[in-house]
């Protein structure tokens, strides 16, 4: 088997995980992990898909097909590398143009005077009585008056000095940080708390269908790496016990049989359920709420519980295709025996 991670780009989010995860499905691979996440070049999905070899020509061929698909990727999944998505957007650069240098003050003080007017240089003035009178042979006549020219402006009133004010330097906004998707983190399973399911079985002869309330406290009360072994725990014993209370003399059935009389109506007390096929639509599960917090293998407990004593095969298969918590419409559950 090889583990294979896809990445694709999207124009619109509805029902997208679903429809890949049946094209995955349907040439022989499980889902492992899936991601999806909004970026301005469209929709942005991740999954992490197993299956054999073989088959990996034929699910490439498969996704070329798909018209909702505008490219993807495909390349080997190595464990604990983080591949950012080949067609997410990038960060602006931050760039600041650097500030304009001011003028040294000797050059301004250089540049203003040569715009001062050059100083009018005052007019030597000579009196009338400086002059010697002429001398008459007649009788001396008096003098003449002594008379006076005013002085002009020494100068003109010097214009006021200019100021040059050197606008400041605009600075480019910030950019806003790069979205870092988060990495793929998987822990080492645990087993499940066997105290926690008692408990929340304790109470099931009289609270039965309403446990949810309970399932959402097991579910944040044990640990996060036995989480899910849990949920499955509960789920079967839980199936197993509606079953012997509700289902104790059917007979045999075939898997679609099994689905259509037994595990439909049964589910449909917990949660909203639609039937297509041999998947099962869960519409707005309370355990997959929470983003990335999948609790599907709640249900995949519960029907292996419930269908597996009528089952005429002695196998059944339940993969989840999908979940709510990583972006999916419905958790959608595929049985096959």
């Amino acid at each position: 088997m090889i583990e294979l991670e896809i990445q694709a780009l999207s124009e619109r989010r509805e029902g997208l995980l679903i429809e890949v995860g049946r094209i995955a499905v349907a040439n022989g691979f499980t889902l492992q992990r899936q991601r999806l996440v909004q970026d301005p070049h469209g929709i942005l999905l991740t999954i992490v898909v197993r299956g054999p070899p073989r088959k990996k020509r034929a699910l490439e061929a498969a996704l070329q097909a798909y018209d909702r698909i505008i490219s993807f990727e495909m390349e080997p999944f190595v464990e604990g590398e983080q591949r950012p998505h080949f067609a997410a957007s990038r960060a602006a650069l931050d760039y600041v143009p650097p500030p304009v240098p001011e003028p040294e003050p000797a050059a301004e003080t250089a540049a203003v005077d040569k715009l001062k007017p050059a100083a009018t240089p005052a007019v030597a003035t000579v009196a009338f009585d400086e002059i010697e009178p002429a001398r008459l042979t007649a009788a001396p006549s008096p003098p003449p008056a002594t008379m006076s020219i005013p002085e002009p402006a020494n100068r003109q009133q010097a214009e006021p000095e200019f100021e040059f004010i050197l606008p400041e330097p605009t600075r480019a906004p910030a950019a806003p940080p790069p979205v870092v998707e988060a990495p793929f983190v998987e822990l080492i399973p645990l087993e499940p708390d066997q105290a926690a399911v008692n408990k929340v079985l304790s109470k099931l002869p009289t609270e039965y269908p309403q446990i949810m309330p309970r399932l959402l406290t097991l579910d944040r009360s044990v640990p996060e790496a036995a989480r899910e072994s849990s949920l499955r725990l509960a789920g079967q014993r839980i199936g197993r016990w509606v079953f012997e209370r509700d289902h104790a003399q059917a007979g045999r059935l075939d898997l679609n049989e099994a689905i259509e009389q037994i595990g439909t109506p049964a589910l449909s007390a917990l949660v909203e359920i639609e039937q297509e096929g041999g998947q099962l639509h869960i519409r707005n599960s309370p355990l997959c709420a929470e983003a990335g917090h999948s609790g599907c293998t709640f249900f995949s407990g519960f029907l292996e519980g419930l269908l597996g004593p009528v089952l005429t095969s002695s196998e059944l298969s339940i993969f989840a295709v999908c979940c709510r918590s990583y972006g999916a419409d419905d958790c959608v559950l595929a049985l096959s025996d």
